[in-house]
């Protein structure tokens, strides 16, 4: 396992997802089942798409270097565009997803049956989000699944578990706008990366 790479997978993915309807969701769980419930099957639901993720992105890794790293590239670019223009009406999406979620789930079951509705729930949920799609991106440009999977997981168990503990107070405080300009930014930076190894330029990276 490269540190290296489980880190540039870990904080893309963490400045994706706290802006985005995976913390609302958990945060919803969280206030309807126990929140090492609501943690467990989250968590769970998590490591199953960052497995097909990195297993789609390895697929990808078999063809020419030069199409895996463009298609990884439009994937980091499609991230930045996303979260910048999604920066302005951030907050208004955060909110209208909270409604969204408290509408749909139903909690209170104990034990296993409640992790396995938390699991069911995130699962359908962020089916081909965003993330998925990046987890991917990164596993094809670093051709290291472990640890992309290692670093992409922890970022989802960090914003999963920040969700759960105190996603109340933190929805009030934190500026999900900046949060998201933040992610855009660092989305925009391995774009650019990932176009000048397109192009043929060594980077010691």
């Amino acid at each position: 396992m490269d540190p290296a790479v489980v880190a540039a997978s870990f904080l893309p993915v963490l400045l994706l997802e706290l802006p985005d309807k995976t913390f609302v969701a958990t945060l919803v769980l969280a206030t309807r089942y126990r929140p090492l419930t609501a943690w467990t099957g989250v968590g769970l639901a998590f490591a199953v798409q960052c497995a097909i993720a990195v297993v789609a992105g390895g697929l990808l890794a078999r063809l020419p270097d030069r199409p895996v790293a463009a298609v990884a590239a439009a994937l980091f670019a499609v991230g930045a565009i996303t979260l910048f223009r999604g920066a302005a009406k951030a907050r208004q999406a955060e909110e209208e997803a909270l409604h969204e979620y408290e509408e749909k789930v139903r909690g209170g079951r104990p034990g296993l049956r409640g992790v396995a509705a938390c699991f069911g729930v995130v699962f359908l949920a962020e089916w081909g989000d965003l993330s998925q799609l990046f987890t991917a991106g990164l596993a094809a440009r670093y051709e290291d699944p472990v640890s992309v999977f290692a670093g992409a997981w922890a970022a989802l168990l960090v914003v999963s578990a920040l969700a759960a503990a105190a996603g109340a107070t933190l929805m009030r405080r934190l500026s999900v706008a900046a949060v998201s300009r933040v992610g855009g930014v660092v989305c925009a930076v391995l774009a650019l990366v990932t176009l000048l190894e397109v192009a043929g330029v060594d980077l010691p990276l």
